[in-house]
């Protein structure tokens, strides 16, 4: 058998690197998707934060802002270049996100705060219709990564 035929073009091996799936907009998909985005970051080689976080922080915002019984939201990862792109689908498209302070003795609202403190790039692109796509975008260089802040003391 000729060796170039059986074995995939060289230029192609390795560089196409995407995952998507869907998932329910509940608080277990937005877990789920966390856990596999970090599962495919790490088989692709990639650090995983601060992509976790804003994984975690993009889907659970679909599940709970974005949710439409019986639709589901989706998550997509690719990359290109040195820059990850995390996408984050859902079918409110009527609501879109803004960063807000949160008061202080809120339990929620500071998610698009981190996610701003943590992507290189975000922003949100409509449609079509009933979507929304919500995305950001970080550097896949170990070295740039953001350093997690330290927790403080109790």
């Amino acid at each position: 058998m000729n060796q170039e035929i059986s074995e995939p073009p060289r230029r192609l091996t390795g560089l196409i690197r995407n995952f998507g799936l869907q998932l329910s907009p509940t608080p277990r998909g937005a877990r789920l998707a966390r856990l596999l985005a970090t599962e495919q970051l790490h088989l692709w080689g990639l650090p995983t934060h601060p992509a976790e976080l804003i994984v975690g922080e993009l889907a659970t915002n679909a599940a709970t802002h974005g949710r439409v019984s019986g639709r589901d939201f989706r998550l997509l990862m690719y990359v290109v270049g040195d820059t990850l792109r995390i996408e984050v689908t859902d079918t409110r498209g009527d609501r879109m996100p803004c960063p807000q302070q949160a008061g202080t003795d809120a339990e929620s609202g500071r998610g698009l705060l981190l996610v701003d403190a943590l992507a290189d790039r975000w922003g949100v692109v409509p449609g079509p219709p009933p979507r929304k796509t919500v995305w950001a975008e970080v550097g896949t260089d170990p070295a740039e990564s953001p350093p997690l802040a330290p927790h403080p003391p109790r």
